[in-house]
């Protein structure tokens, strides 16, 4: 009895012997991807490495190209006039079909660049909505050819006109930019996106005219950053309209956000240019003004810019924030004394001043925090009284 279960033993050890053997040699023989796939891996509680050549393990290439980036940032479009502008004067009586003509004067900084972002302050839509707000600034969707036109890869919508239609404006507008391929953020939304040459880079878009939540903005960057943002953007709409400097809560909230690792802030609302800002390896751009602004037929502030500022990635994959340049500009092309007045000043045609002119250093003044207004801030609860 000893013998026969000695020698089954033997039997037995000599079938799993030949069994592990058969299966060491069948999962060295796999790929990865293959072994990966048989479950070999996951029973062992293994991750199969990416195969690598010899040469590759003695000198390993950099993970990134090393190379330099341009993103352009300008103030609010709002591609619609209000309901009482005359035809003529009105955002579609100076443009007519040509939806190049508003960015006609600029369109050569944006398309040399790597990213351009704006404040789309208008609802898109082809139906007759009716105004929840006493402002009406409606386009047709064919007008977000203007936006793609100019150069603009991105907008945001976290703004107070963005509800001004309902609910079916809101829709109109998302379906209008998602038909024409041009990307948004809304209020309250972090996303990532990769851009040429190989960036990605973190969004953040919020509305923060009221008292702003700092822990939620600041918790949204951190998150882009662990989800692998390159550089993050956050995007606020924030202050108090046609002041110079920003209040105590924009500047907290700037500042906890670049804390929290966020690379650039660009702010809007206030229809006025405000300061530029370096904090940390940050740059805080308090707010960026008017763009194509079909708002007024005369901008009480008619100054804007165009801030291109220039990034550089290491080899590692690094990003920092190397620098950046202002182009000062007009809202309008026709110079003030060509007729000024409420009724035909503004062409909707954004144009750099003439450099060394005393409205070209007004701008740098605005942005370096040394201009001195006459005077700050407008009630518009009566804005389009002399129209009723």
């Amino acid at each position: 009895m000893k013998r026969k279960n000695t020698g089954r033993l033997i039997v037995l050890f000599a079938a799993v012997l030949v069994l592990g053997l058969s299966v060491y040699f069948r999962t060295s023989a796999l790929s990865p991807a293959e072994a990966a796939s048989t479950g070999f891996y996951a029973r062992q509680g293994l991750r199969p490495a990416a195969p690598q050549s010899s040469a590759a393990a003695e000198t390993a290439a950099p993970a990134v190209e090393a190379r330099d980036f341009v993103i352009s940032v300008i103030g609010d479009n709002t591609l619609a006039s209000h309901q009482f502008a005359g035809a003529s004067v009105s955002f579609a009586g100076r443009m007519g079909d040509d939806y190049s003509y508003p960015y006609s004067n600029t369109a050569q900084y944006f398309k040399s660049d790597d990213f351009t972002i704006s404040n789309l302050e208008c609802t898109l839509s082809d139906k007759k909505l009716q105004s929840l707000e006493q402002f009406y600034f409606l386009a047709p969707t064919a007008y977000a050819n203007i936006l793609t036109e100019g150069g603009v890869d991105f907008v945001t919508t976290a703004n107070n006109h963005m509800e001004d239609f309902g609910q079916q404006g809101v829709d109109d507008t998302y379906a209008a930019l998602e038909d024409h391929g041009i990307p948004y953020g809304k209020e309250g939304e972090a996303q990532l996106l990769p851009i040429d040459g190989g960036l990605t880079l973190g969004i953040y878009c919020d509305y923060n005219h009221l008292k702003p939540d700092v822990e939620k903005s600041a918790a949204a960057v951190r998150k882009l950053k662990e989800d692998g943002a390159d550089y993050v953007i956050c995007a606020f709409h924030w202050g108090k309209e046609l002041y110079y400097k920003p209040n105590d809560d924009q500047v907290t909230l700037a500042h906890a956000c670049i804390d929290a690792g966020a690379d650039l802030i660009y702010g809007s609302h206030t229809h006025n240019l405000q300061p530029i800002e370096k904090y940390g390896e940050g740059l805080i751009l308090y707010s960026m003004g008017n763009w194509s602004f079909g708002g007024s037929t005369a901008p009480t502030d008619r100054d804007t810019a165009i801030v291109q500022v220039q990034l550089h990635r290491d080899e590692s994959g690094k990003v920092t924030t190397t620098g950046y340049e202002v182009v000062p500009c007009c809202v309008s092309s026709r110079p003030v004394t060509e007729g000024y007045t409420g009724d035909n000043y503004n062409d909707y045609r954004p144009t750099p001043y003439t450099e060394g002119s005393p409205a070209y250093y007004r701008v740098l003044a605005k942005l370096d925090g040394s201009f001195e207004p006459d005077k700050e801030g407008r009630d518009y609860s009566d804005v389009y009284a002399q129209y009723t």
